[in-house]
């Protein structure tokens, strides 16, 4: 079990990967959680086995306790976190929005770790949003979260250096938890004890983002072909793919990997449905499909 180096007592609220690389970065601090709270098993893969999230497998195997509610105002959770006496929830990609009466029990509230320069790109998606805009202004916001999404005052904020521009989403999500770990690590003591204070966000220039639908990650090859780009960087944790006519049929083909050079638009390596993958120039030599011109 681990044992934390400071007398810091959080609770961390987190489902997906890169929540348990903020914990990764917090415990190497010496900032162990008192306690984790996580989305409950769902079914996964081929045959719908149960699975835990990856923060209850952090969790377990570093012998911290962990809850998964499937309701956030029932009463036995709050007192169960009452209990805890906890200086600060932290909240990384959790997955749903905690209510007034969960977010009034740890002394200094509860901090949101938001993947954009807020308040640009609240919402569901800032990063695969910011890739598709084109947006290269990345960044990460610590907030005090209030009742609405990715509303409350900020606490500190640093942008994201992004050398090759535009990133999958997969690898600015990686940078920009490198950076969200930084720096809570850098404010946990001085916020807990009330010498860092929350400056509220100007709403007035607030943007907002969706979450993407499976027809969001369709290419039309004849469409803008540096927009097309963005879109298979942005969706890179889902996939994208195009359709093609082959043998008077439809066929989908995902799209593995692309480029874009010179101004050009350039298809790598694609999975033809029912098919293995293989490189964009044998599929069309060997399908002997008619698909759209790339632009």
């Amino acid at each position: 079990m681990l044992t934390p180096h400071n007398t810091i007592r959080f609770v961390l609220f987190g489902t997906p990967e890169p929540a348990v690389e903020i914990l990764e970065a917090l415990c190497a601090a010496g900032f162990a959680p008192a306690f984790v709270v996580t989305s409950p098993d769902r079914p996964k893969g081929r045959n719908l086995e149960l699975a835990q999230t990856p923060v209850k497998e952090w969790a377990a195997a570093h012998g911290i306790p962990s809850a998964e509610p499937t309701n956030l105002t029932d009463p036995a959770l709050h007192e169960q976190l009452r209990t805890l006496n906890a200086d600060v929830f932290v909240v990384v990609a959790y997955g749903a929005i905690l209510p007034r009466e969960l977010l009034r029990i740890p002394k200094r509230g509860a901090l949101n770790v938001h993947y954009s320069l807020l308040p640009k790109y609240r919402g569901a998606s800032p990063v695969e949003s910011q890739i598709l805009a084109d947006d290269r202004e990345v960044g990460v916001s610590i907030l005090l979260l209030d009742e609405k999404m990715d509303h409350g005052p900020l606490v500190v904020q640093e942008r994201v250096p992004i050398d090759d521009w535009p990133p999958t989403a997969i690898d600015l999500r990686r940078k920009s938890n490198a950076v969200a770990g930084k720096l809570l690590v850098g404010i946990l003591p001085d916020w807990v004890v009330g010498r860092r204070q929350a400056t509220p966000q100007d709403h007035s220039k607030a943007t907002y983002t969706r979450k993407f639908t499976a027809r969001d990650r369709e290419i039309r090859l004849e469409d803008d072909a540096y927009k097309n780009f963005l879109k298979i960087q942005a969706l890179s944790a889902w996939g994208t793919y195009f359709f093609a006519d082959a043998a008077e049929k439809k066929i989908r083909v995902r799209i593995k990997s692309a480029e874009f050079k010179d101004g050009r638009f350039i298809l790598k390596r694609v999975v033809p449905e029912g098919r293995k993958e293989m490189s964009y120039d044998d599929f069309l030599r060997g399908i002997r499909c008619l698909t759209p011109k790339i632009q």
